[in-house]
């Protein structure tokens, strides 16, 4: 039996601005390793031998970037590119002649923004059992007004129904969780043009019943954006998957006491990290390789990528600092603020929910939340 993929990697990226302006999105890393590969090592795990990228933006920086996970994780990297963005359905027709040769059987197709547990390997057990074309997973939210619900036949996983969005009275709690698996026959719907597989192809597979929904296990999170990417974070930092696949990276407290973790087992830590005197880090926390903090700050709820420097006595709070970038002495970065790369705080100011582009300076306090640096 033979396993492909499909990953949808094509999109701008423009709700993760200003990241996104220095590298493409599925390539922004997640707890210390970029989107894409924690996908991929689900995928392997699986089953799978080859995954296809579907890719629009940034095509070149993807295809070098992958290279050395290929030979890592021994699976065949393919790359389907878009001229024009395809929706979410176009790049498996675009695609077709690789998912659909070699005997292959089942496809996964999986949205890159996604995060989650994956249990993909139960994912395609239950499609086999079931024997019809599509298994959406699906995941419970607490208030599915603001979302697609999809619908079975008991409100429990098994055959759908049908797809109601944004319900304004309760029809079910279930919303699509941006992963699938399907028997190669599925491509036989899907022409090549720009195409959602959600408002397009779905229904039309609910209604004549070959398309079943299976419960997604633990946590789930579409980190698309930077609130939902820091929300994210956390949830993975307190999962299952975390504590089992990163304990060689947990931050410790060291034995002089020179430096305070909180809740260790929610620290990540890069290589080459160094912590000065007397910092505060934690809960839920993760510093990219090379990282610096200065004696005496304080780093909460927060993503620090590679080769940036928070100086002593700084405050970092439900934020991400970009690549390279610096968070001056005594300033205070809080509440969603996004430090694109090489971007630069003055000592001794305030920044509240602010993006800032790459390459600049900040260098008085802004506090009316929402702008934007450029």
């Amino acid at each position: 039996m033979k396993v492909k993929a499909l990953i949808l990697v094509g999109g701008y990226g423009t709700r993760l601005r200003p990241l996104t302006f220095s590298t493409a999105k599925p390539l922004i890393h997640f707890a210390n390793k970029p989107i894409v590969v924690h996908q991929i090592e689900a995928l392997k795990k699986a089953g799978c031998t080859e995954i296809v990228l579907a890719v629009n933006y940034k095509p070149q920086e993807m295809i070098d970037a992958m290279k050395k996970y290929e030979e890592k994780y021994q699976v065949k990297i393919t790359y389907s590119v878009e001229n024009e963005p395809l929706g979410t359905a176009g790049p498996l027709a675009l695609a077709r002649d690789i998912l659909g040769a070699d005997e292959t059987e089942y496809f996964f197709v999986l949205n890159s923004d996604v995060i989650c547990e994956y249990s993909l390997d139960e994912l395609l057990e239950y499609h086999k059992n079931h024997g019809k074309e599509g298994t959406i997973m699906v995941t419970k939210v607490d208030d599915p007004s603001k979302y697609g619900v999809v619908v079975t036949q008991d409100g429990k996983q098994g055959e759908i129904e049908k797809f109601v969005e944004k319900p304004k009275t309760f029809v079910g709690d279930r919303i699509n969780a941006g992963i699938y698996v399907f028997s190669t026959k599925v491509l036989e719907r899907i022409e090549l043009r720009p195409t959602s597989i959600e408002r397009e192809i779905f229904p039309l597979m609910a209604r004549d019943k070959e398309l079943y929904a299976m419960d997604l296990k633990g946590f789930w999170m579409d980190i698309g954006q930077p609130k939902d990417y820091i929300t994210g974070m956390c949830m993975y930092l307190s999962s299952d998957k975390h504590l089992r696949e990163n304990s060689q990276h947990f931050a410790k407290n060291p034995e002089d006491g020179s430096y305070k973790i909180i809740n260790e087992s929610t620290v990540l830590l890069g290589e080459n990290v160094k912590i000065g005197r007397g910092a505060v880090i934690g809960p839920n926390v993760v510093l990219g390789d090379n990282v610096t903090i200065g004696e005496g700050a304080r780093v909460t709820r927060s993503t620090i990528f590679e080769s940036a420097h928070v100086k002593e006595h700084a405050l970092v709070k439900s934020s991400i600092i970009g690549w390279k970038s610096s968070v001056g002495k005594w300033s205070r970065i809080a509440n969603d603020t996004v430090l694109g790369e090489d971007t630069h705080v003055s000592d001794e100011v305030f920044v509240n929910n602010v993006k800032v582009l790459p390459h600049k300076t900040v260098g008085e306090d802004i506090l009316e939340p929402g702008q934007i640096v450029m």
